[in-house]
């Protein structure tokens, strides 16, 4: 069986969903029998890869949010990814273009090394000091420590046309399947799961994709199987429970 997640670096609820996807997945009985596939999709398409900017004054200035709503927000993520065991910098984090980071995901998708690229991109972006915008040799150390051949990424990055190509096909496909946010997961092209659902919703979703072949439909964790109101990132923003 096969599941396909489209996301984005810059996207927190993709972060965490990760997480919640991933225990869902180590407690399935046919987990052996999973391939895991990440597939590209950019919330700030055609950013300039200079336009660096902290992540605060992106929300205020995108999303229309106050200095207080947005630092509100980041505090509500940072105990969502602690919940999950996972490290997040609420304050001083960066956000841009995230075009790179896809096309070396890509790159390392062919290398069997699209997983650990992706966890290393994902801790660099939300709980490192470090910024990964606008800094290609910060890229070239995380593409290599997840076991990429530095010769191979530095042509990537100097070649704007390398892998594009294959960006913009998940990122079409994601809008043919209905995705208009992230994280957006497809299970064996049968069940649909949107938004960083809890790691139940997704145990029932591998079982119920397992070994069937129908049309997409959603499961959520509404009564009626809607995902209406998960935690996702989309044009809108990402959306954050007032807890």
């Amino acid at each position: 069986m096969r599941v396909e997640i489209w996301s984005d670096i810059a996207c927190p609820w993709c972060y965490v969903g990760k997480a919640r996807f991933e225990k869902a997945l180590r407690e399935f009985p046919h987990r052996d029998e999973v391939e895991v596939v990440h597939r590209s999709f950019e919330l700030d398409p055609g950013r300039a890869k200079d336009d660096v900017q902290p992540v605060i004054t992106m929300l205020t200035e995108k999303y229309g949010m106050s200095p207080a709503q947005a630092e509100a927000g980041e505090d509500n993520l940072g105990a969502q990814a602690a919940a999950e065991g996972l490290d997040y910098r609420t304050r001083g984090r960066d956000h841009g273009s995230t075009f790179d980071m896809h096309r070396l995901l890509h790159l390392a998708k062919e290398h069997g090394r699209q997983e650990r690229l992706l966890d290393l991109l994902y801790r660099a972006n939300f709980a490192d000091e470090r910024s990964v915008f606008d800094d290609d040799e910060r890229l070239v150390e995380l593409a290599v420590a997840a076991g990429l051949a530095e010769e191979g990424v530095r042509a990537v990055l100097a070649d704007p046309r390398a892998y594009a190509d294959e960006v913009r096909a998940d990122e079409r496909e994601a809008a043919q399947l209905g995705a208009n946010g992230v994280p957006f997961f497809v299970l064996d092209r049968t069940y649909g799961v949107s938004g960083a659902q809890p790691a139940e919703v997704f145990a029932r979703a591998l079982a119920q994709a397992y070994g069937e072949r129908t049309p997409l439909r959603p499961v959520g964790s509404a009564a009626d199987g809607s995902t209406d109101g998960a935690d996702a990132c989309g044009p809108d923003g990402c959306a954050v429970p007032q807890r």
